[in-house]
């Protein structure tokens, strides 16, 4: 009896190690859908998938999810440390959270803050609380933010502030809607040229894929730190924050499409020689057509999986040039804008929590290349 239920499982399965339904749905997938459940897999990858879409959606609605205007401050709590969210003080448990007032005083031998909280005075939190006024994307006035304390009761500070008394939150939340927009906005610009480029490099060959593999190679060979910041500081002084993201934005472009037109450039090579291509030439279909519409979308995947893997570069070196103080500068607020606070000795001492920036670059970073991870996986499903 069991050899024959142990036959009957096998047959079931089809030998496989999958039930029979499993494997016909696997016949009948399309490519996208052995591509999701590839990538579905990858687990890692999927909630790094979670962390790059909060990014982003912590871009969209900063001004709602910070607590203050990027700009406000308090010259009473310059260099105010962490505040700790309670829920427990001196008169029991609250159901609503709460921080404790800060009190400065300054040293008379070193001149430097000191805080102290203050246990007999608590600032509750309140959500969806009125504060600063601000217009959303343009399209209506509201004072409405997520979370914060009423003006009128005291200030919050839960990752500190800093040299200007500045809630470092707000100014991160801020932040993160450049720093995360600049790399997709330079992946974008990048995917025009690396596409256009190394297409036709690729697809025509010959002296023009010569000349074009040798202007390549001439931008590849220069060093690309003194590259950033010859092209950087080009720009005028004089420009407003506007045009400094766009110039900076194009730079990063300008120096991020060789890359990719050489991936380009050698998937154009292969397929050109392919049956359905030259079929496509001699049915009289213009080239154009044949690059948009046939060998394009035939390795689109692997597109979308190296500008994934390009984002967090973009993101560095926005990072790294603003840093400098030749990327993004005040008023702008990015992650690179606002590590540049701890570059000096005193911030490290006293202020070590102005490095938080530099957390949020390193958790961006690790989560756009392990979705690339898993994309480049789920590139080609039939792989073991």
């Amino acid at each position: 009896m069991s050899s024959i239920a142990t036959q009957e499982a096998h047959d079931s399965t089809n030998g496989s190690g999958l039930p029979e339904s499993e494997e016909e749905k696997i016949y009948v997938a399309s490519h996208r859908q052995l591509m999701w459940w590839r990538f579905r897999k990858h687990k890692v990858a999927v909630g790094s998938t979670a962390v790059v879409l909060l990014l982003y959606l912590v871009a969209l609605a900063c001004e709602f999810l910070a607590p203050y205007d990027q700009s406000a401050y308090d010259a009473k709590y310059i260099y105010a440390p962490p505040q700790r969210v309670r829920f427990f003080s001196a008169d029991g448990f609250h159901l609503r959270p709460f921080v404790y007032a800060l009190e400065g005083e300054r040293d008379p031998e070193t001149l430097v803050m000191l805080y102290e909280e203050d246990r007999q005075t608590i600032y509750p939190i309140h959500f969806f609380v009125r504060g600063s006024p601000y217009s959303f994307w343009g399209l209506f006035d509201t004072d409405l933010h997520l979370f914060g304390i009423r003006e009128e009761e005291g200030t919050m500070f839960l990752l500190g502030s800093d040299r200007n008394g500045r809630d470092l939150l707000t100014r991160i939340l801020y932040g993160t809607r450049i720093s995360m927009s600049i790399g997709l906005v330079g992946v974008i610009l990048s995917l025009v040229l690396g596409v256009l480029i190394g297409g036709v490099s690729g697809y025509y060959g010959g002296p023009i894929d010569d000349v074009i593999q040798r202007i390549i190679e001439f931008l590849r060979s220069i060093p690309s730190i003194p590259l950033w910041l010859t092209l950087s500081a080009a720009l005028p002084s004089d420009w407003s924050a506007l045009r400094i993201y766009l110039g900076i934005t194009v730079i990063l472009s300008f120096i991020g499409w060789t890359g990719l037109a050489r991936v380009v450039r050698g998937r154009f090579l292969a397929l050109r020689e392919e049956e359905f291509i030259m079929a496509a030439r001699f049915a009289g279909v213009s080239e154009i057509r044949i690059i948009l519409r046939h060998m394009v979308p035939s390795f689109l995947s692997h597109i979308i999986a190296s500008l994934t893997l390009a984002i967090p570069n973009m993101i560095l070196s926005e990072t790294a040039l603003s840093f400098l103080g030749l990327g993004l500068r005040p008023p702008i607020v990015s992650w690179g804008v606002l590590l540049k606070e701890a570059q000096n000795v005193q911030a490290v001492a006293l202020a070590p929590w102005l490095f938080l920036p530099g957390v949020f670059v390193v958790i961006a970073v690790l989560a756009f290349n392990f979705v690339g991870d898993g994309l480049r996986d789920a590139a080609d499903p039939y792989a073991n």
